[in-house]
């Protein structure tokens, strides 16, 4: 008979379930993105349940009865306050996009001597590329908008969003107790109680960081374009506001898309732009930011960049953005699992 190494074995059947894991991970992406997103809004909302159960001691259900219906309404508000503007300034600059681009101070720009026998075909390309957008653009707002006013299609996961995370901030404490006392020993209880204290502490740190910077930047950046006469300035602080979501790569793109559109349908302003965002960018990262985020995540760039790229290719932009308090997680999973190992090492050794 073969002889059978059990050791090869044991790797083989431990690859064969990471492989199983990852492939149902990657099957399901669409169900964790949605829980992913209700765990982000429980943390925002969880500093103001927090408050306000302070005067209602032991009344938690109460007390997320009247954050959802302050809080959430008031998000509700601003979001149909604002949305129909933002639509009609994206749907404007779409629909313009072409002749802007193919016109003005486009057609006449100063190009490079061995650029200027080819300025015709560019402009046919600018022009094609244009209408490309427009066709594309002007149609998804106006399903978007459809969508929105009737509430159905995409708004679901943004229906369910609240309220798992209603649950969440309801049975949090239990569902952690519970799956602390699921463990039979009292080291493993340990280890895993300071686990979930560390990633709790990190996502909470990040999660407030992330909300304030992304605020801050939409002011800001609507305050600077109005000052400079610029149009479409709430559609492109509203951009900078969201891509403040995506590290390292939405700063970059919200400053490309700011130079195109005003240098196309505005008065210019690329030095103005270019000076306002390199400063806000040393305020941001390196006062407020640290000030927000003093127990947060601690990834090197490197890091964020991979995990940023990696997040577009499994879950686009909404996996962009949760790949790097994943990684943290990750990272914090890892280094109290080789601490509680040297632990029990040590422990066996005395």
């Amino acid at each position: 008979m073969l002889a059978i190494d059990k050791r090869a074995l044991r790797v083989v059947w431990t690859v064969y379930l990471f492989v199983l894991f990852v492939y149902v991970i990657y099957q399901i992406r669409e169900t964790l993105l949605v829980f992913a997103g209700a765990i982000f809004f429980a943390y925002m909302l969880s500093p103001i349940v927090g408050l306000i159960e302070r005067f209602l001691p032991k009344r938690r259900a109460l007390a997320l009865a009247i954050v959802y219906i302050l809080f959430v309404g008031s998000l509700v508000g601003i979001g149909f306050a604002l949305l129909p503007r933002l639509a009609t300034e994206a749907t404007s600059l779409a629909t313009r996009l072409p002749g802007l681009v193919t016109g003005g101070k486009v057609a006449t720009l100063p190009l490079p001597g061995w650029l200027e026998p080819m300025r015709d075909k560019l402009m046919t390309a600018l022009r094609t590329e244009a209408s490309n957008l427009q066709n594309s653009v002007v149609p998804f707002i106006q399903e978007a908008s459809s969508q929105i006013l009737s509430g159905v299609g995409a708004l679901v996961p943004l229906i369910l969003v609240p309220i798992l995370a209603f649950f969440f901030l309801k049975d949090a404490r239990a569902m952690r107790a519970a799956l602390v006392d699921s463990f039979p020993s009292d080291h493993q209880r340990m280890t895993l109680d300071k686990m979930l204290s560390q990633m709790h502490i990190m996502l909470q740190s990040y999660i407030r960081a992330l909300v304030i910077l992304a605020v801050a930047s939409f002011a800001a950046w609507a305050i600077f374009l109005s000052l400079l006469g610029e149009p479409y300035e709430l559609l492109l602080a509203g951009l900078a506001g969201v891509l403040e979501f995506i590290p390292v790569v939405g700063p970059i793109a919200a400053l490309a898309i700011m130079l195109v559109v005003c240098g196309v349908a505005g008065s210019g302003g690329f030095l103005w732009i270019i000076l306002f965002w390199g400063i806000y960018r040393v305020f941001q990262d390196y006062v407020l930011n640290p000030y927000l985020m003093s127990s947060g995540v601690e990834l090197h760039p490197l890091l964020v960049l991979f995990g940023v790229l990696a997040g577009e290719k499994v879950g686009g932009i909404a996996g962009m953005f949760f790949s790097v308090p994943v990684l943290a997680i990750l990272k914090v999973a890892y280094v109290q699992l080789r601490e509680s190992a040297t632990r029990e090492r040590l422990t066996a050794v005395v």
